[in-house]
């Protein structure tokens, strides 16, 4: 079992001068910010924005994304410890970042963006879950260069043994799971967005991206080690509990966009 499993031992920094090191995954990171404001500015030509509206809204996003998804680390899986120590929060380059936080950050970045430019916070945020389905496909092969968030033990073929945290046993490769996860929603988003000739009816692109996104992590999760110790005594992990309302709020906005569909008609 152990021979035919992929052994994995990737030393996750790239390079590293003194106490200064360059990491896979701040590099990836910053590639999902840059290819995210790329795929976008091709949205702002297409609907013709105003000027400056992408750097607002990137400055707005990546503050959003971070603040977010640190704090729903520190307070959704180690409250006790952090508020505690409220000073270790802001210790982000040692690690603990929360997929779901980030979510909830980026939601109330853009409402408070919306506000700024007077535009619709469903326009803008049916664009930019295109952007961050790309973003979560390299955050994921990120996680894999960290030897990070894998999962329970597994017999298959392509479970990766990774050594640089000890493990001795092949584990599901829940990274790469998530990431293709990913890419197949990115697609969806974006085909959706060209079938519609750039004007998908408002809340479809978010409502889609909610619930297959969060449907997805939801079942993922079984397969994931816990990530802190009073998981392990829960039927469902902290993980499964913060995608229902997500997956539930998606299908409402799908509700709500077909019925704007059928008015229409």
């Amino acid at each position: 079992m152990i021979l035919a499993s992929i052994h994995w031992d990737v030393n996750p920094e790239i390079i590293r001068i003194g106490s200064f090191a360059i990491r896979y995954y701040g590099v990836l990171w910053a590639l999902s910010f840059y290819l995210g404001y790329i795929i976008f500015n091709s949205f702002v030509k297409r609907e013709g924005l105003k000027e400056g509206f992408l750097d607002s809204l990137t400055i707005y996003t990546a503050i959003g994304t971070i603040l977010g998804a640190r704090l729903g680390h520190c307070l959704f899986y180690e409250p006790n410890y952090y508020l505690s120590h409220p000073i270790e929060i802001l210790k982000i380059w040692q690690g603990g970042l929360a997929s779901h936080g980030a979510a909830i950050g980026i939601i109330i970045a853009l409402i408070l963006f919306s506000r700024k430019w007077k535009v619709s916070v469903i326009y803008v945020l049916d664009r930019i879950v295109i952007t961050v389905a790309l973003a979560g496909i390299l955050i994921r092969i990120g996680n894999l260069m960290n030897s990070e968030i894998y999962g329970v033990e597994t017999s298959l073929p392509w479970g990766f043994v990774f050594e640089r945290n000890g493990e001795m046993f092949p584990k599901h490769p829940t990274q790469l799971y998530e990431a293709f996860m990913y890419l197949l929603i990115f697609v969806m988003l974006y085909i959706v967005y060209i079938k519609e000739k750039s004007k998908p009816k408002q809340g479809l692109l978010f409502g889609l991206f909610l619930s297959t996104l969060f449907t997805a992590r939801f079942f993922i999760e079984f397969l994931k080690e816990p990530q802190v110790e009073f998981e392990k005594s829960m039927m469902l992990n902290m993980g499964q509990w913060l995608s229902i309302p997500f997956v539930l709020a998606g299908i409402g906005f799908i509700i709500f966009s077909l019925r704007r569909k059928e008015e229409k008609v």
